[in-house]
């Protein structure tokens, strides 16, 4: 029983390191839970997550690993992913402009669902992670927790090393990636109720992380096919 809590207990922190990182999922997350409300953000968050567990059954069946296979789809994802994070980017300062100008919510169009999905399955680092970290995750053997999360690879990789392949740890994974995306647009917009000008600060942010993370995969696409 302790071993089971211990390991479900790691793959929550598991999930939740990798989910919590600034990135263009969170930043969309975030833009639409101070514009639009929790529910909407929750639903953002839900789509990355939709797209996790698809990812999590094609690597079960096998079909996550023919394209890595396949070297001329990479670029194409970066340029298709890039072009959708700039695009993405322009409704953020849209968004951020509306509520500067009038502090009032949006007209409730909630599209966070659709914009994370589409992110994740045409992201190549998320693709990535699938292939290496996710395959690990199901087979038996061991993961270096730290040693795939952003920021702290460098500084905690080897301090906790888990036995993989239990259901408890993919059940707690998720677990912990379901806990962020409720605390996360609950937490962002307790602080906007108590701040007036959060909304269109978060939006704007939101709108320069997914600019910036849209240029870069554009420069890596590009650069890959030339």
């Amino acid at each position: 029983m302790f071993e089971f809590l211990g390991t479900l207990l790691v793959g929550a922190i598991f999930g939740l390191a990798l989910a919590a990182p600034p990135g263009p999922m969170n930043a969309i997350i975030a833009e639409e839970s101070v514009i639009r409300g929790w529910v909407s953000g929750f639903k953002a968050g839900l789509g990355a997550m939709t797209a996790d567990v698809l990812f999590f059954v094609l690597t079960l069946i096998g079909v996550v690993a023919l394209l890595d296979e396949w070297s001329g789809i990479q670029p194409l994802f970066y340029l298709l992913g890039g072009g959708l994070m700039c695009y993405f980017a322009l409704g953020a300062f849209e968004g951020a402009k509306a509520e500067f100008a009038s502090g009032t919510e949006s007209d409730g169009r909630e599209k966070g669902f659709q914009k994370t999905f589409v992110l994740s399955i045409t992201n190549p680092y998320q693709i990535g992670f699938w292939l290496t970290v996710g395959v690990g995750l199901i087979q038996r053997g061991s993961l270096d927790v730290f040693a795939h999360v952003p920021a702290v690879d460098s500084l905690l990789a080897g301090t906790l090393v888990v036995e993989t392949g239990s259901p408890a740890l993919l059940f707690g994974f998720f677990a912990g990636i379901t806990v962020w995306i409720v605390v996360y647009p609950a937490a962002l917009i307790e602080v906007g109720n108590r701040v007036d000008a959060v909304a269109p600060l978060v939006a704007g942010l939101s709108g320069l992380v997914l600019a910036g993370f849209g240029v870069l995969f554009l420069l890596v696409g590009l650069t890959s096919v030339t």
